[in-house]
């Protein structure tokens, strides 16, 4: 293990810092990226349930043995999934202003979420530090610095923090019920067609005066349009100015 001393003590490097192994006279050449790669490959297809050491040692055809010389614990390697995931996410780039900046920043993130459903169950727990998830950070948080209503360090700290609340919790809501489509065969549009007898018996009641407004006179609303026009609300009520 390789050990760096720090203020804290003597501290194991982090996956990120330690050199790749050796390579190996062996048939199939391995390297962090490639374990990494195969390991989003199953938790594509298969959640992270679904994944294992022996499962991505058969998608590489090497044995279960070997990919420990790379990556120590399934923590690490969930490290290595997330920060190649966040490499995705950082191709979304600068842009000429730090509304569109966050806004690119953002819709890529979502993109990459619906690309990756695991990516969302491991959003909103301790940040994440790999390189390219500091990258995406320091883009979102200089943009954000820039923006007219984030004058101070504490300002900033409040609009990062509601920004990735919204982040969070839209993410793994539409991860979620795009799980429940699939388990269930029936998407939101047929399962509230499924209860409307009940809501109809319900709504007939006037209780709910408020409910039924949005039942009778509500949309249906497209999710991607959606994410943009409440991202879009989140950045107006950091800003204080609204954007028109």
């Amino acid at each position: 293990m390789y050990r760096v001393d720090t203020s804290y003590g003597s501290e194991g490097l982090p996956v990120w810092e330690r050199p790749e192994p050796q390579p190996r006279a062996a048939p199939v050449p391995l390297s962090r990226a490639k374990i990494a790669a195969a390991a989003i490959r199953l938790a594509d297809a298969h959640g992270l349930d679904g994944l294992s050491v022996r499962k991505i040692a058969k998608e590489l055809g090497v044995g279960p043995m070997r990919l420990y010389d790379y990556v120590t614990n399934r923590s690490e390697l969930l490290d290595l999934m997330v920060d190649a995931v966040y490499a995705e996410i950082a191709e979304a780039g600068q842009h000429s202003g730090w509304r569109a900046t966050l806004l690119a920043v953002v819709h890529r993130t979502r993109d990459a979420a619906l690309a990756h459903e695991w990516f969302a169950d491991l959003l909103g727990a301790r940040p994440h530090l790999g390189p390219h998830a500091l990258a995406v950070g320091e883009t979102t948080a200089a943009a954000l610095s820039q923006a007219p209503g984030v004058r101070t360090i504490e300002e900033l700290q409040r609009a990062l923090g509601a920004l990735n609340a919204f982040l969070v919790g839209a993410l793994r809501r539409e991860v979620t019920e795009r799980r429940t489509a699939r388990s269930t065969g029936t998407d939101e549009a047929a399962w509230q067609a499924s209860l409307g007898p009940y809501l109809t018996r319900m709504l007939e009641t006037g209780r709910y005066p408020t409910v039924a407004r949005l039942v009778v006179d509500g949309a249906h609303l497209d999710a991607e349009e959606t994410f943009h026009r409440n991202l879009t609300t989140i950045l107006d009520g950091i800003t204080g100015h609204p954007h028109r």
